[in-house]
């Protein structure tokens, strides 16, 4: 029998799997190497995290275009076409290269 292990040394296991389970939303290397203080959030697995190119998603195998709906990969390299799924995917789910406010807005 095999074993996968991801590339960070996360090893898999088909039973009594705990990782990405709901219940603890820790990346591995936070599960690894501790929490960073209040205030300093991890954003990926990877720490510090890739710039993304303006106006892209980082869509976990590399950077989403939404506008030519095309993924590179981390060296810019062509990966693929997003369909109308994968698309709605990934602006709903993956980490933006800008700011959004959200909720309640002051007044000026």
């Amino acid at each position: 029998q095999g074993k996968y292990t991801f590339a960070d040394g996360l090893e898999y296991k088909d039973k009594k799997w705990h990782y990405c389970d709901g219940y603890d939303r820790r990346f591995y290397t936070e599960i690894c190497s501790g929490l960073k203080p209040a205030g300093i959030s991890q954003l990926t697995n990877l720490d510090p995290p890739k710039k993304i190119p303006e106006g892209c998603y980082d869509c976990g195998d590399g950077f989403y275009n939404p506008e030519t709906r095309v993924i590179v990969d981390y060296k810019l390299r062509f990966l693929r076409n997003a369909d109308d799924d994968e698309h709605e995917w990934i602006i709903r789910t993956c980490r933006k290269a800008w700011d959004e406010t959200i909720g309640h807005k002051p007044k000026p």
